[in-house]
């Protein structure tokens, strides 16, 4: 029977080369950032000094009002992305023998589903752009 310590210095050794990666990778990164730090021209304006969005200057407080709208429109097109992701394996599922009438139940129930959601987000007034 081998020795405990044997079988956990061969164990550990395949970590060896990950916690050599991880050390190479933080020094890289350390080494890059420090000579940033010490090659880079330190000459601060108060126009450099600003803060910068979207080329505006920044007036009044930093508290903006974010519209929901936007984030509501972002979730229906992720919605139907997943809804065109799902719909280009079955078709090629529907070509199968074998598969025509089961698959096509499960997809009408798919969309049916997609259907009720759409039609609630109208209903809601969400779809309508004020």
């Amino acid at each position: 029977m081998p020795e405990p310590v044997v079988l956990a210095a061969g164990y550990f050794r395949g970590y060896t080369v990950v916690g050599l990666l991880a050390v190479i990778g933080v020094l890289f990164v350390a080494v890059a950032f420090g000579a940033g730090r010490l090659l880079r021209p330190v000459v601060p304006t108060p126009e450099k000094l600003l803060t910068y969005e979207c080329g505006v200057d920044p007036v009044g407080e930093g508290w903006a009002h974010t519209q929901v709208r936007y984030y509501v429109y972002a979730f229906l097109y992720v919605i139907f992305a997943v809804d065109s992701v799902f719909l280009f394996p079955w078709a090629t599922v529907f070509a199968a023998p074998g598969y025509g009438a089961t698959t096509l139940v499960e997809m009408f129930v798919f969309l049916g589903f997609l259907a009720v959601g759409l039609l609630y987000a109208w209903k809601k007034g969400v779809l309508a752009w004020t």
